[in-house]
This record gives C-alpha cells, sequence and structure tokens, in this order.
C-alpha cells in the first residue's frame, strides 16, 4: 500500500516526490534582483550624481532575465543611464553594463565597482 501523503510504501517515510517540471516553472518566475550590496554602490553613484544636479529620479526593474535601474534626468523622459544586472552574461563577457539613451553600451564587467567608475568625473589638464 502506498501512502500519498508521505510518498512512502506502507508507513512512515519521509520521501516527498515533486514533479522536475513544477521546480523548473517555479525558478522560471524568479526575477533577477539586485542585492543590498549592488544597491549600495548603484545608489552612493546615483546621490553623488544628484547633488550635481545631473540626475533627478530613478527606476528599478526586475525582470526574468535581467535587472534593470534607470536613471532621468526628468521623470517624464526616456532614461539617460541604464545600469543592466544579466546574470546570463556573468561567465562571457561580464553580468554588469552601463547602457547609454542611444542604446550603446559604454562599459560591460565582471565587477559592478569597475563598471560604474564610467561616472566618475575625468581629469582634464588645465592651462596655466
Amino acid at each position: 500500500m502506498v501512502d500519498r501523503a508521505n510518498g512512502a510504501e506502507g508507513g512512515e517515510g519521509s520521501a516527498i516526490l515533486i514533479p522536475l517540471q513544477d521546480i523548473r516553472r517555479d525558478r522560471e518566475t524568479i526575477s533577477v534582483t539586485f542585492d543590498r550590496r549592488e544597491l549600495d554602490q548603484i545608489l552612493r553613484v546615483y546621490g553623488r550624481m544628484v547633488a550635481a544636479n545631473e540626475w533627478r529620479d530613478y527606476a528599478i526593474d526586475h525582470l526574468q532575465d535581467r535587472a534593470v535601474f534607470s536613471v532621468f534626468r526628468r521623470t517624464s523622459e526616456v532614461p539617460l543611464f541604464q545600469i543592466v544586472k544579466n546574470p546570463k552574461l556573468a561567465r562571457k563577457q561580464g553580468a554588469y553594463s552601463v547602457v547609454a539613451a542611444s542604446g550603446n553600451i559604454l562599459k560591460r564587467g565582471h565587477d559592478l565597482a569597475r563598471v560604474l567608475n564610467v561616472f566618475e568625473p575625468t581629469l582634464r589638464l588645465v592651462g596655466a
């Protein structure tokens, strides 16, 4: 006799059978997110750019295949930049990228801090 509640024959057992397709379906519905460390790095850059009056608003999208932090000059416009986390590219070009409003990828890499360096001010030689 099979005990359907426990998934075992004739009595006590700890084995429960779960169809593999259910697990795959549940895993596909989990969206990609930024973790606390990543958000801290991104918001540090965002705060500096807001203080410089360059950026004014942001949006965070957690999609099934990637997470996107979009930066706006004004709320009604298209994003100036998008900071994208795409785990599928982690072994190839790097999971993180900065995309301009034109769609050009400004920087891509494995380390978020290095990718965010694209927003660092460049030093210029000032004539005396």
